[in-house]
């Protein structure tokens, strides 16, 4: 399976990521330390996909499948996420084809989580 059709097959929405989370598996947060301090998903681990974002370049961090190799084992069942969902889709993409079989994308990033948060306070207070 390659690119689309594989990152289509390991990306799951934010109501079935918000179930795999709650029932004790990691989530783990691929955006850059500074934007991951200034809001994430409660027990999050954070290891940036890129060592740098400017507005001419993205540089990758070169260490992301190893330092991510240090935290979770290749059968652990986790999520990858970003702000949005792009970033994750890569990184997923390298964690799947470095041999971690139950890595899953998270569509819609940390923005889709906040929102079905906000969702579910306005549920549970009617």
């Amino acid at each position: 399976m390659e690119g689309q059709s594989m990152i289509e097959s390991l990306t799951v929405d934010v109501i079935e990521a918000r179930k795999v989370v709650a029932s004790g598996r990691r989530y783990l947060d691929v955006r850059l330390p500074e934007v991951f301090e200034a809001g994430h998903v409660e027990g999050a681990i954070n290891i940036s996909f890129y060592s740098s974002v400017t507005p001419e370049e993205k540089v990758k961090n070169p260490q992301f499948v190893q330092q991510v190799s240090e935290l979770f084992g290749k059968d652990d069942e986790f999520i990858v996420a970003c702000n949005s969902g792009v970033r994750s889709k890569l990184a997923t993409l390298d964690l799947a084809n470095a041999g971690f079989k139950n890595v899953k994308n998270m569509a819609g990033g940390y923005l889709a989580w906040k929102k079905a948060e906000s969702e579910e306070a306005l549920v549970g207070s009617n």
